[in-house]
């Protein structure tokens, strides 16, 4: 892999509003970052990290799209218009995928730089390979897993071989063998090239040996704090009050023994899927009042799609699946079978994707999406929402577009939607996206409420730590149990 010029980044007083929002997402930040300089990008949920990627990238626009505050220099110029010095991983990586066969989709970025077609599908080959990601190039990217994805994303940055690298949260939804290959990938990368990398993760632990320098960003405003790896440890207790994850260090919770109660869903000879081809075979499988499930298994296991078949938004491959009597409360026993009105107050989902289910102007409109939905007084309406608001840390966010917010703030408040119209059943796809360490202890807080108020609640996850805090039950998902037809 050819050498490239590695990027310089220089901030002086630099913040950046969007658009029909109070408060600047970052202000006043000053900050370099020298050519080929490695650094972790640390900060609470909301400090701005994600915003400090997209303008770096070019990728925050004009005065219509929001205000900007001070300079931010890519190389000495703005960094709008600099095609190709910046690769950024977004925190969603579906939102990056642009073609329907993988191998066009990492070619994407190399022919929109007019690398010579010669050189383009060696690149394509090498770029998958280094996230490990083995797939015909042919292959539908509609049928990825989020974990698969957000590999596919990273490949396709790195076979542009930009000046600087930028990734936002690159391992959250891997399993640990995925972690293991980006990051190896990551490294091959910046070794070959010389490559500036900035990259946000709460998984401190998998990029502190890689990185030169920790910036931490302060939710107010600037940098919080900036030094070498080791500043993880000789700050350890001020960071960890501030949300971040310190390695080695686990989060403080209450002990916590749930007695399971009924069963709500019941499924027997289960095998999952989709589009009638088998991915998972399941077997019996059990979710009770009072209970969590985690759900955890390897990228492509089947995951997602054993969570959507227990929502009753696919139906069963092969076998059954039913509802306990309170559960069904006349509807049937079949939940595939029923209709939406009957799934809101019953089985709540949230997406791997929190956009996937956001439909209102503000955070507190779509907070009252579910409720209106089942019919509910406008005072009790009100009431849940203020509730969630509050518990899920969001007040100050009540009246912003629910796509402006952070990664952990739109994984909140997806589960708060699912909150708001109280379900006995809660399934979860990687609800801990996102969290900074404040924000994962309190959501776990509010999980465990949940059961020991008679609430199911399944968690599809690769969070190890999460689910020993969470867990009644485990069910592992070996590796594509099922062939699927090419």
């Amino acid at each position: 892999m050819a050498s490239t010029v590695p990027a310089a980044v220089v901030a002086r007083g630099w913040g950046w509003r969007h658009a029909g929002r109070r408060d600047f997402a970052v202000r006043g930040l000053d900050l370099a970052i020298a050519p080929g300089e490695r650094v972790l990008l640390l900060g609470a949920s909301g400090a701005g990290k994600s915003t400090l990627l997209q303008g770096i990238a070019g990728l925050l626009g004009g005065e219509d799209e929001g205000e900007e505050e001070g300079s931010l220099l890519l190389d000495g110029r703005p960094a709008t218009g600099q095609r190709g010095r910046a690769g950024l991983v977004l925190q969603d990586p579906e939102a990056g995928i642009v073609l329907a066969r993988v191998g066009d989709d990492v070619a994407f970025g190399c022919e929109n730089l007019g690398v010579p077609p010669g050189e383009i599908w060696p690149r394509v080959g090498e770029a998958l390979d280094g996230v490990g990601l083995r797939l015909p190039l042919d292959a539908a990217t509609s049928t990825l897993s989020g974990g698969q994805k957000q590999r596919l994303a990273l490949a396709g940055v790195l076979a542009m071989r930009p000046g600087i690298v930028l990734l936002d949260e690159p391992t959250a939804n891997l399993d640990p063998v995925g972690v293991r290959e980006v990051r190896e990938a990551v490294e091959r990368l910046l070794d070959r090239t010389g490559a500036t990398l900035v990259v946000v993760e709460h998984r401190t632990a998998v990029w502190a040996d890689l990185v030169d320098r920790v910036v931490v960003l302060a939710p107010g405003g600037g940098v919080a704090a900036a030094g070498p790896p080791s500043l993880l440890q000789r700050d350890a207790d001020r960071l960890a009050a501030d949300g971040v994850w310190i390695p080695g260090r686990a989060i403080d919770l209450p002990t916590w023994h749930p007695t399971p109660g009924g069963p709500l869903l019941t499924g027997e000879e289960l095998t999952v899927g989709r589009g009638g081809a088998a991915l998972a075979e399941v077997g019996r499988i059990g979710v009770r009042e009072s209970s969590a499930l985690a759900v955890t298994g390897p990228n492509g296991a089947g995951k997602t799609t054993l969570g959507l078949t227990l929502a009753g938004l696919l139906p069963p491959v092969g076998g059954s699946l039913r509802a306990g009597e309170r559960l069904a409360a006349g509807r049937g026993p079949e939940p595939i079978r029923w209709r939406s009105r009957d799934l809101l107050s019953r089985i709540g989902t949230v997406f791997q994707e929190p956009e996937h289910q956001f439909l209102a102007a503000d955070v507190a409109a779509e907070l009252a999406v579910g409720p209106r939905a089942l019919g509910l007084p406008q005072g009790e309406i009100d009431a849940r929402v203020d509730e969630l608001l509050e518990r899920l840390g969001l007040v100050r966010l009540a009246a912003a577009n629910p796509f402006t917010l952070s990664g952990g703030e739109k994984r909140r408040l997806s589960v708060g939607t699912a909150l708001a119209t109280r379900p006995a059943v809660l399934v979860l796809d990687e609800p801990t996206f996102g969290q900074d360490a404040r924000t994962w202890r309190e959501l776990v807080l509010l999980l465990r409420s949940l059961v020991d108020d008679g609430t199911g609640v399944v968690a599809v996850t690769h969070d190890e730590a999460f689910a020993e805090a969470l867990a009644t039950a485990t069910l592992a998902l070996p590796s594509r149990t099922v062939a699927v037809p090419a």
